[in-house]
This record gives structure tokens, sequence and C-alpha cells, in this order.
């Protein structure tokens, strides 16, 4: 009797390593689809949708090659009826299959979704159904809550330096390598408009078809994409051309220069390995192996903070952040410490905002699909929390706009760290800033007509006020953070009149927040 195994692979499952390809079976059959569903629970980049579906389809085209059996369902397929469950549940039905086979989603909603229909599967079809580790991150879902369990405070570093010892990384016979774990002061300069800043890797791949049957089949997306030419890399081949072109180009000065922001230079030295990495054509490990074998062979050439400093981001925050993610859903995404309720401008949609930092930054974001990580922190984050938008409001921007945003990675950057809706279970405190910090880490506010150095008055920034205001009107709840004191100090050294102007300036700002 034949046992014929159907293995879903979703659009961010292609793992080309997976112990899955090890053996070629004929009887073994593997689906992917491009369905509605997943354009529809959020409005995607253009330039996301496209590089999903042409990475899904190199991927099958690969592995077929190679001898494995697919079925690829195109989003226009009549037989498509734009649903996960249903189309499996169809294909289940026509090909007499015994077994049903998965890679366990990394988004919570799929695998809620999968766990119904498997129980479905398994009670109505009488078909096993059986899911299967990714084979990509350092850790399981499970690994940061048994490491925390009992502790009333687990932060990133601890995790960090546990993830660093297990996996002998940066690790010499005395403790880590340079005697820090962590090098991060060395990491915060500005730009030096000096070192010369190396293209970003890109790629050419033609998305016309795929804009035009979005467009015929009435599917709404936001973004733009150059005369339908993707650029980002769609490939394990491309990817690990981008990764090594990061290694040897761009790795040097990342450390240095990895919070600056510069007008109309929108990568800089960061690596733009996150799509990649998160759709898993490259591993963690890979990633970081490359790191250590360039940083070994040529320590003169690479400093050892800017290695660890992109080693944490990866080894550290990207597998924290997983962690967080599987520990703390589904009530994560409904939490909202501070109650903000307020809609998002609709300049968050056009870049179209007087103040340069937030034009600069959501240009790019509408342009590239992409900003990197002090952008999307200490500008649009910043700007979101000070301004009181709904968590639920920045979750769908952050999770629509980025080409590399999956839940698991965005609601925890967002409504954890950036929006600190989590009141701390990610971050120790609000990551908020005044004007003061953009203006020293950026060239954005020289040509901005708002005063980064004025509080409140004609042209103050609007970062000052509702900065202050923030810490004023949230005192209740964040005067006793020990990591507030110095704001809180700060505040009892203004007089009455000056925060009467501030809180006035703030109210205003936020009251005409769509001519800012």
């Amino acid at each position: 009797m034949s046992k014929r195994i159907l293995r879903l692979i979703l659009g961010d499952q292609l793992n080309s390593q997976h112990s899955w390809f090890n053996q070629i079976d004929p009887e073994i059959h593997y689906l992917m689809m491009e369905i509605g569903q997943e354009l529809r629970y959020v409005t995607h980049h253009i330039q996301k949708i496209a590089a999903f579906f042409l990475a899904m389809r190199n991927f099958c085209l690969e592995k077929t090659k190679d001898g494995h059996w697919f079925i690829y369902m195109r989003l226009e397929d009549p037989e498509n009826s734009q649903n996960l469950s249903q189309n499996i549940k169809d294909i289940l039905k026509k090909g007499n299959y015994t077994q049903f086979q998965y890679l366990l989603p990394d988004e919570y909603r799929l695998d809620q979704e999968l766990n119904t229909l498997i129980h479905e599967i398994e009670t109505i079809y009488k078909i096993p159904a059986k899911g299967f580790d990714t084979e990509h991150f350092f850790t399981d879902r499970k690994y940061l809550e048994r490491e925390s369990k009992g502790r009333k405070v687990y932060l990133m570093e601890t995790f960090y330096r546990k993830l660093r010892m297990d996996q002998n990384i940066l690790i010499s016979e005395d403790g880590p390598e340079g005697g820090l774990w962590n090098l991060d002061k060395e990491n915060r300069k500005p730009y030096d408009f000096k070192t010369t800043i190396p293209p970003p890797k890109t790629f050419s791949h033609n998305a016309s078809p795929i804009r035009k049957t979005l467009d015929s089949m009435g599917f709404s997306y936001i973004g733009q994409m150059k005369e339908d030419r993707l650029t980002w890399p769609v490939s394990r081949t491309e990817a690990l051309e981008g990764l090594s072109y990061f290694v040897e180009n761009l790795l040097p000065n990342f450390g240095q220069f990895e919070d600056a922001m510069v007008q109309n230079e929108p990568n800089l030295f960061h690596s733009r390995l996150s799509f990649s990495l998160n759709i898993k054509l490259i591993s963690p490990h890979e990633v970081i192996q490359s790191c250590l074998l360039a940083y070994y062979k040529d320590p003169t050439k690479y400093s050892l903070a800017s290695v660890e400093g992109f080693i944490r981001q990866i080894l550290g925050w990207r597998e924290f952040m997983r962690g967080q993610y599987w520990a703390t859903m589904p009530k994560f995404s409904s939490l909202n410490f501070f109650n903000h309720s307020r809609k998002l401008p609709s300049w968050f949609w056009t870049g179209n905002t007087k103040m340069n930092c937030l034009h600069q930054s959501i240009s790019d974001s509408l342009t590239y699909g992409y900003a990197h990580h002090i952008q999307r922190l200490m500008i649009t984050g910043n700007f979101s929390l000070l301004a009181g938008f709904h968590p639920d409001e920045v979750d769908q921007w952050y999770l629509g706009i980025y080409i590399d945003a999956i839940e698991w990675v965005e609601i925890t950057n967002t409504r954890g760290m950036s929006q600190w809706a989590d009141g701390g279970i990610i971050a120790s405190k609000p990551y908020v800033s005044s004007g003061n910090y953009i203006s020293k880490m950026s060239n954005y506010c020289k040509s901005c007509i708002y005063d980064s150095k004025k509080r409140s008055g004609e042209n103050s920034c609007p970062f000052n006020s509702l900065y202050w205001a923030f810490f004023l009107n949230h005192k209740r709840q964040l005067e006793k953070n020990f990591r507030l004191t110095m704001v809180y100090k700060n505040i009892e050294k203004l007089n009455p009149l000056e925060i009467e102007k501030i809180q006035n300036q703030a109210q205003y700002y936020i009251s005409h927040l769509e001519s800012l």
C-alpha cells in the first residue's frame, strides 16, 4: 500500500538545507501556495509581496530540479480557494495521501489555524499529521520560557551571554573575548562623513507579472517598486552573495556607525540580510560563522566591537524576540500599557510631513520596503509613542511596510521595545528621545524647518515638547523606573511656566498632527 505524504512549506520556510531534502522520494509531495489570505490580514508593501512570491517560486523550481515533487499553487490558479486550510483539505482529498506533515509556523495565528486543521484532518479524514522544526534558529520556541522560569526579570543580555557560552561564540579561556560581553559603548557614533559608504548589494528581478496579477485580482498594497524591478535577493545563491558582500564591505564599519542616520543614505553599513534570514534562505548559524571567519582571518580589518555588535543582533536580539513571542502570545498582541488610542496621520503612507527625520524615514520605507533599525526605533517608533498612537495602528503599519516583517519579529520589536505597550516585558524603559538625540545621530535636522533646540514656540521641534509632555503625563507610571531617574530629576528643575509652555506646545502639535 502506498504511503504518500503531503508536506506543507510556508512562504517564510525556504530552508533548502532542511533534513527533509536529504532524500528524494516520489511518494513525498511538497505543497506551497500563494494565497489571498496572506495578502489581506494586513496591507503589505508591493516589494514584500513580490519578494515572497519570487523567492517561493525559485525555491520550488530549484528543489524540483533536484528531483523533489512539488505542488505549487499560484495566486491566480482557478482551484486556489485563497485559504490555507481549505486548499490543504482539497489537495488531501484528491491526492490519496496517507500522512500530512508541516514545518512549525513562526506566526501564532498560523500555528493556531494549523492546530485546528490538524484536528479536523485526524478526526474526520483519519489522516495522521505531524509538525517538524524548521531547523533554522539556535533555540526552540520554548527555550526562553524555560530559561526565565522563576525569575522576576530575564534580560536579553542574560539570554545572550548564555547563548554565547552554549554556542562557544567569541569565548576565550577567561570568558568573553576582549574581556567584555557587550561592546555597545563603542558602537554609538554619528557618521563622520569621511568613511566611504559602499552601495548596497542589489539584484534585478522582473516583478511586473506579479503586480499585474495583484491589480487584476483587486489586491491592495502600499509602497513603490521602480519600473517593477525587485532589487532584493530571492534565492539562496543571491542571499549568500549578499552575506559575502556584507562581511567583506560593510561589517568593518558596521559597529561604529550602526546607530547613525544620514539623509539619502537609507542603508549605510547595515547588512540588509533580514529578509533572507526571516524567510530562511540563509541561517543565523551561517551568518555568524561568516563574520567569525572574517574576523579571525583579519582582526586588523574587523574590530571586535563591530563583530560582537552584529552577532548580538543575530544571536541575542533575534532569538530573544522569538522566545518572547512564543512565551507571551496571544496576550502580547493586545497589550496597551499607556492606553494610547490615536490613529496614525495620513502622512505615514505618503511621507509628506515637514518633519525631515520622519519624511526621510517614511519615504525610505515606502521606496525600498526597508529602513534600518534606528530609523524604525528612534524616528517612526519614537514619534508614534510620544504622539500616543494606538499600538494596533503601529503594528499594522510596521508589519505591512517592511519587507522583513513577520509577526514574531515585528510585534515584539514594535509593540514591545518601540511602543512599550507591554509595560517592560522586553525593554526596561521606553525608547524615546527629544530632538537632541536625532540631531546628534543624524544630519536630518540641518534641513528641517523645525528647530531641534527649541522646546516650545514657533517652529520648535515636535519631538521636544512631546518628549517632555510624555514623561509629565505618565509620571505615575514611570517615575519609579530606575532608568528614568535622571529624566525626572531634570523635570524637577523646570519652572511651572516652562512646563505649561511645553504642555501647551505638545497639545497644539497633537491637535494638528495632519499638518506637521
